[in-house]
């Protein structure tokens, strides 16, 4: 379950609640390691995460750390609520986009992504019993707190439209359909919304933008209604996905091109870090543009680390994560790169015109082979 960017398993198979207990124990002790004394959690919208996110809160106060549990919300809330609140760690029990019966965990501990070596040293020092609880007198307080209208009014404070926007929206019932619609409200747009009600199940389509078969239904609501332009979140909002009003795909690298176009603007010589999967049109458009195009290995955790590392005030990668620095704290969020997007697109007449102008080129779908759970290790 300990894989490359986060934790992730089958829930009641290899991903219970003594599990994530176990694992909460571990980060605390990170935590503390790093000067912390408290935790930011909060769960996306999948059957299993009222129990997991309880089970993480009890091994994080077994720790002797404080837990601030902000509910169901949006990984990127969380990720705002270390910002936000100053803790500097946080925790979201999210599957993201894989099936139902998934569930799992993304780490921040110190302001920095647990991932890699980090995650595999977590997975070896639970299975050789390093952590053990504090006494009971020293155990973690716990206490729950609401951020999403702090994090909706943080971004309608940041992001203004030249004019108001009819847009649709496709949340797959995932935890995004909590928060999306009252953000691009509170932005000016008239929404058109789909299956906004969160529901673990996935009952339509699944939460996965990335893919074209999931964008469908939003294609056909474009094609069907006035609304100028189409998004869509994944299931726990911290990826985008972008429809044209003719059904055209707008794909994370040539998003990226415009959101850059936008920022280098402002920033001058700025760097604009993309990873591996990008389009080859994307480094000559940073260029043209005043910009510094760096290429980075895949995987949302690289790509945040290597933005800190550099302070570039933007990067993107093919899977839809968009990391804004410039005017933002500088990690992932689907909401806010959406709420940007539609800043730009407000200024023009023709929005679809503006992102089918984009350059393009022929690519592959991401093939995938199939594998039942651990088999890829074999392989």
């Amino acid at each position: 379950i300990f894989k490359a960017y986060d934790i992730r398993g089958i829930v009641d198979r290899n991903l219970g609640p003594d599990v994530v207990r176990s694992i909460g124990l571990a980060v605390g002790a990170r935590v503390k390691a790093a000067g912390g004394t408290e935790v930011v959690i909060g769960r996306d919208g999948r059957l299993s995460g009222p129990m997991l996110s309880g089970a993480l809160s009890d091994g994080l106060r077994d720790a002797g750390v404080n837990v601030v549990d902000i509910g169901q919300v949006t990984t990127p809330i969380v990720y705002y609520g270390t910002f936000e609140l100053g803790t500097a760690s946080g925790v979201a029990v999210t599957g993201s986009h894989n099936p139902p019966d998934y569930n799992g965990l993304k780490m921040v501990v110190g302001g920095d992504a647990i991932h890699g070596e980090a995650i595999t040293r977590l997975g070896e020092e639970i299975a050789a019993g390093r952590h053990t609880p504090v006494p009971a007198a020293q155990r973690g307080a716990l206490r729950e707190l609401s951020l999403t209208q702090r994090y909706i009014d943080r971004v309608a404070g940041d992001v203004k439209l030249a004019r108001p926007m009819k847009i649709a929206i496709d949340c797959g019932n995932g935890v995004a359909g909590a928060v999306a619609p009252a953000l691009f409200k509170a932005l000016g747009c008239e929404l058109t919304e789909l299956f906004c009600e969160v529901d673990g199940t996935f009952p339509n389509h699944h939460p996965d933008p990335a893919h074209p078969e999931n964008l469908q239904d939003l294609i056909r609501c474009l094609a069907e209604t006035d609304c100028e332009i189409g998004l869509a979140f994944d299931g726990d909002g911290d990826r985008l996905g972008v429809v044209t009003k003719r059904g055209s795909i707008i794909f994370p690298d040539r998003q990226l091109m415009l959101l850059a176009q936008e920022v280098l603007s402002r920033n001058p010589g700025g760097e604009i870090i993309y990873d591996v999967k990008c389009t080859r049109n994307l480094a000559g458009f940073i260029r043209a543009h005043g910009g510094v195009p760096e290429m980075c290995r895949t995987g949302h955790s690289l790509v945040k680390a290597r933005l800190k590392e550099t302070g570039a005030p933007l990067a993107g990668e093919m899977s839809g994560h968009i990391f804004y620095k410039d005017r933002w704290y500088g990690f992932d969020d689907g909401l806010y790169a959406g709420a940007r997007l539609i800043e730009i697109l407000s200024r023009h007449a023709d929005p679809s015109a503006v992102l089918e102008a984009l350059p393009d080129s022929p690519t592959t779908p991401e093939l995938q082979l199939r594998c039942a759970e651990g088999e890829h290790f074999a392989l």
